[in-house]
């Protein structure tokens, strides 16, 4: 295959944007923009990426000047297609036939037992949008029947995270202070007879369940299931020993409908209630009771719950509750990460990653600390609708929400990977060297003394000749007199001159770091070793100012977040 002059005129031309938006172009970014335009350039993933690869290293390379006389070739058709863009997100809308302006009331309903990650951030935000669109309300539901699995920990995490993201709730309320309750409404639907207790072990209701063929307790009539019920609730049973279950159709098309578990035996002490329950209700019993008796008049969550669906209105019905009204929409995921527990507490057992805020996840906590601003999670998640189509996106698109919503308060900053030592000459007169830490906005300056013992990158000095011109960014220019080993130069003028332009810092004074470059966290279903890429080097001496937490641009390299100052670590955004 051999890519055509389109697709490599758009390879350039998306290089260049993401260099003049971001400082530095990212491979992963123009190759989602370009395979989004042309689909079919995903035959040879190989040639694709060499291409970019190969136009991103040059536009990288180039001086910003060369890049802002390049992008002003396009920048009417960027204009034009941020319009569009801007326009199409207006056209979403965030509304539910039937919901009535102040009677509109949701939920948001987690459950304790692991980190809020980014599929929360949709429905959350989603919720709040229509809280806001029918001046209704958000309720924060925790969804915490299972002793083995919730901690306080995690009650307190994403209370915190929540709050990192700007929600606030008009009121919360937990599944396991309800619990008497529950157990009224279990009574009730056992003594009707649409719900049966089963002494079948886990494998034997798996088979019933599959086969669709009714075990004993199936026929069992009401006293006799009524006084198993009280033997377990007065701890007659042991942990799995006894179930109870909706009496229902084992034959049903929809597998969720075949006679469900709605309550099971859990000895373990609960992180709310203790030891005082040891019977605990299933999501598909708890959920839809309370939903009901708590006022939520909407149910607004993704698709992979629509097969429970019947379930929840069949709990409903059997109890003659009222019926709230459930829209689902897609979830969404970002490829190649992990948001499972499982798949994330097997990577920290194995050292892979540190923990929950291991910046490569995409855990809210983990998101907060590699410098994600909660605004661009919010658009970022609000950016696909309501819509049923599959949201599996690159972690790119966040980010570049991000680095434009985080470009303003960016202050840009020399680093030096592998430095070279360079001497200058001639320096005696030269005053006070003065630079903006902003191009554009008014960050203020940055100012050195010129001193002639400087640092420059290893690959700018092995491009270096005696007799060469070159001038150190916003500073000065310099004649390159000898190379051996050390380079040794002399003061050229301060004037700006058509030359080669290097990134430097004063080597008195320079801050030795480390940038971590993120990338993504799996390859297939496989950790990727390559994951964090890590530079070290210096940064000029305004990098000893920084608080952590701070954001900055490196020229050349990108944004980053300043994320341990003890170590000058920072993380790429």
């Amino acid at each position: 295959m051999v890519l055509g002059s389109d697709v490599k005129s758009a390879i350039r031309k998306y290089a260049i944007k993401n260099a003049m938006d971001y400082g530095k172009a990212s491979e992963g970014a123009v190759m989602s923009k370009v395979i989004s335009l042309f689909p079919g350039s995903k035959s040879d993933m190989g040639l694709l990426r060499s291409e970019v690869k190969s136009e991103v290293d040059k536009v990288n390379s180039m001086a910003r000047n060369a890049i802002d006389e390049e992008y002003s070739a396009y920048s009417d058709e960027f204009k034009a297609a941020e319009a569009t863009k801007a326009q199409k997100s207006a056209l979403h809308s965030f509304s539910i036939p039937g919901a009535e302006h102040g009677k509109f009331v949701t939920r948001f309903p987690p459950e304790p037992g692991g980190y809020l990650h980014i599929g929360h951030a949709k429905p959350i935000f989603i919720e709040d949008e229509l809280r806001k669109a029918y001046s209704g309300k958000l309720m924060l539901y925790f969804d915490d029947t299972n002793p083995d699995n919730e901690r306080q920990e995690f009650v307190d995490s994403i209370k915190e995270d929540l709050a990192w993201l700007g929600l606030k709730f008009d009121s919360e309320y937990y599944a396991s202070d309800a619990i008497p309750s529950l157990y009224q409404y279990a009574s009730s639907v056992i003594g009707k007879g649409m719900a049966y207790v089963c002494t079948c072990n886990t494998l034997e209701v798996k088979k019933s369940r599959d086969s669709g063929i009714a075990c004993s307790h199936k026929s069992q009539d009401n006293a006799t299931n009524l006084g198993l019920w009280e033997k377990m609730l007065n701890g007659g049973f042991g942990d799995n020993e006894a179930i109870v279950r909706l009496n229902s159709d084992l034959g049903s098309v929809n597998t969720t409908m075949r006679d469900p578990t709605l309550f099971r035996i859990k000895h373990s002490p609960h992180y709310r209630q203790g030891k005082k329950y040891h019977v605990w209700p299933t999501y598909d019993f708890c959920t839809p009771i309370m939903d009901s008796t708590n006022g939520i008049t909407d149910v607004v969550r993704s698709k992979e719950y629509e097969m429970r669906d019947e379930l929840y209105f069949a709990v409903l019905d059997a109890l003659g509750l009222r019926n709230p009204r459930i829209t689902s929409f897609s979830r969404l995921e970002i490829s190649n990460n992990a948001t499972s527990k499982r798949k994330i507490r097997e990577l920290i057992a194995s050292k892979q990653i540190a923990g929950y805020d291991d910046p490569r996840l995409v855990t809210i906590r983990a998101l907060k600390r590699r410098g994600i601003l909660p605004a661009a999670i919010r658009e970022f998640a609000l950016s696909f609708g309501m819509g049923k189509s599959e949201s599996v996106v690159d972690i790119s698109v966040l980010l570049n929400i991000n680095r434009k919503m985080a470009d303003k308060g960016a202050k840009r900053l020399f680093f030096i990977e592998s430095p070279a030592e360079m001497h200058v000459k001639g320096l005696e007169g030269v005053k006070g060297i003065s630079m903006r830490l902003h191009p554009s906005v008014d960050l203020g300056n940055r100012t050195y003394y010129a001193k002639s013992d400087v640092l420059i990158g290893s690959e700018d000095a092995k491009g270096l000749r005696p007799g060469d011109v070159v001038r150190l960014k916003e500073a000065y220019n310099v004649r390159i007199d000898s190379i051996s080993g050390s380079i040794t130069a002399s003061y050229g003028g301060s004037e700006n001159i058509e030359a080669k332009k290097i990134s430097w810092v004063n080597k008195d004074g320079s801050v030795k770091c480390c940038l971590w470059d993120i990338g993504p966290l799996l390859s297939g279903d496989s950790f990727n070793e390559g994951s964090i890429i890590e530079k070290c080097g210096v940064a000029e001496g305004y990098a000893s100012n920084l608080d952590e937490g701070d954001i900055v641009q490196f020229e050349k390299y990108g944004f980053y977040k300043l994320d341990s100052k003890a170590e000058m670590r920072f993380l790429s955004l």
